[in-house]
């Protein structure tokens, strides 16, 4: 059959579904392999095999390389970001958050905020720009990591560089302060500022290891968008993971179609929707 070399049998394309939900416990329904073998292609291009049946033969058939996972893992996950999204939580930062969390906050010691599913970086590049606001009219140190499995993602929010009109979710103050567009109107490009770039740090992030390489004492952590890819028991292994990187008293902000992955969790309280605040002492993950 014409083209039959240009797609992935069914065991290999089972055999890809298992490898992405064992590596990084997302599911991908049959609905999804006309969007995975297209992106695929693309690296069939790049490794010069000659087909999508090639890489299905020598790639997804074989042991994969760790190298070949992190390829993969690029082509198949899904990074839809924008900036200011879900503009409630960002509210909730400037009028709540943060103010109580500064209460607390021992004199010079950073406000720590943690991105945890990051993508291009618009979500923490949205947290500095409202943290670095509140700073200017009362000054605090605050730190922002973001974190993400995809490295084609970090590269990108490691640059700061955005379509234009991506920047237009951006309220016209900040936009000012922190965006610049580019001097060539034909690249329609804007790019975060280096000053607010320098208080974000990017890092690669699977969260369904065991264990994250990262500070246990964050105020707040956000991970949002990326619990609905999870089933029931991997969104609660990853949530008591993340809790065990949360101060007591710190808060977890999810996403709106995740509210039910918290419910009736022993740890947080919800204080508004999809915005939780841990009530017992840190744990280490389980």
């Amino acid at each position: 059959m014409p083209g039959h070399r240009d797609s992935l049998t069914e065991r290999q394309f089972r055999r890809l579904v298992d490898l992405i939900q064992t590596e990084v416990g997302i599911r991908l329904p049959p609905l999804k392999r006309t969007m995975v073998e297209a992106r695929l292609r693309r690296r069939v291009r790049s490794l010069g095999l000659p087909d999508l049946a090639a890489y299905g033969e020598e790639v997804v058939e074989g042991p994969v390389s760790r190298d070949e996972l992190v390829h993969l893992i690029d082509c198949v996950t899904t990074n839809k970001t924008d900036f200011f999204r879900e503009p409630a939580h960002f509210d909730a930062l400037r009028g709540t958050i943060v103010p109580e969390a500064l209460k607390a906050l021992p004199k010079g010691a950073p406000l720590k905020v943690w991105s945890s599913a990051c993508s291009t970086g618009a979500e923490p590049y949205t947290i500095a720009m409202v943290l670095a606001d509140m700073a200017g009219h009362a000054p605090f140190r605050f730190q922002v990591l973001g974190t993400d499995i995809s490295t084609q993602v970090l590269a990108q929010a490691r640059r700061g560089v955005y379509p234009a009109e991506m920047t237009e979710a951006v309220p016209a103050a900040l936009r000012q302060r922190f965006v610049m567009r580019s001097r060539d109107p034909e690249a329609a490009e804007a790019r975060i500022v280096p000053e607010l770039r320098q208080l974000v740090s990017f890092g690669r992030l699977n969260l369904m290891d065991a264990s994250y390489p990262v500070e246990r004492d964050y105020h707040v952590i956000f991970c949002r968008n990326v619990l609905i890819y999870f089933d029931r028991d991997t969104q609660r292994r990853v949530l008591d993971r993340l809790l065990g990187h949360l101060r007591p008293g710190g808060y977890l902000l999810i996403g709106h179609s995740e509210s039910m992955a918290c419910h009736d969790h022993p740890r947080v309280r919800q204080l508004m929707p999809t915005v939780y605040q841990a009530t017992s002492p840190k744990a280490h993950a389980a």
